[in-house]
């Protein structure tokens, strides 16, 4: 049976203002931060709105146990996270697990009844799916298969 949520990949936090908080947690110490890196074109790609999902900023520093990930969601945009930066204000927003085989966790997770809410998958297997966890686990879970360089 495969675990789904078994290793914890990082933590994405919406904010208002990506700069001003990559600059505090700068002043913490908190960095370096870079740019998320978007990979190459996803073959299947299912979210709510292509658009405010293409148009989201995130910026990502590599701690020494995980990636913090800071997201802005595009003013005037609807989107999960613009949602949630209305309803909620800036906050955790989803915990992404490392997964060797997506198309088997997102299996099991829906034999374990839980919905998709967002998918990608590429050419290589890598990609992302986001379940509909929030009200269950106070949190969005999200699976994801890194993209690796061949060779």
């Amino acid at each position: 049976m495969i675990s789904l949520f078994r290793s914890l990949h990082h933590v994405c936090v919406v904010v208002a203002d990506l700069d001003q908080a990559v600059a505090y947690y700068e002043s913490l110490g908190v960095g370096p931060w870079y740019d998320y890196p978007k990979g190459g074109p996803y073959e299947t790609y299912e979210v709510p709105n292509p658009v405010a999902s293409a148009a989201m900023r995130y910026k990502c520093a590599d701690l020494d146990n995980v990636q913090l990930q800071l997201c802005q969601p595009p003013a005037g945009l609807d989107s999960p996270q613009r949602r949630f930066l209305e309803e909620c204000g800036e906050g955790v927003y989803h915990l992404g697990f490392e997964s060797p085989d997506l198309g088997a966790a997102e299996e099991r997770a829906r034999t374990l009844g839980v919905d998709v809410l967002a998918r990608g998958r590429r050419a290589d297997g890598s990609g992302f799916c986001y379940f509909d966890t929030r009200a269950r686990a106070g949190v969005t879970l999200e699976i994801r298969r890194t993209q690796h360089d061949a060779g």
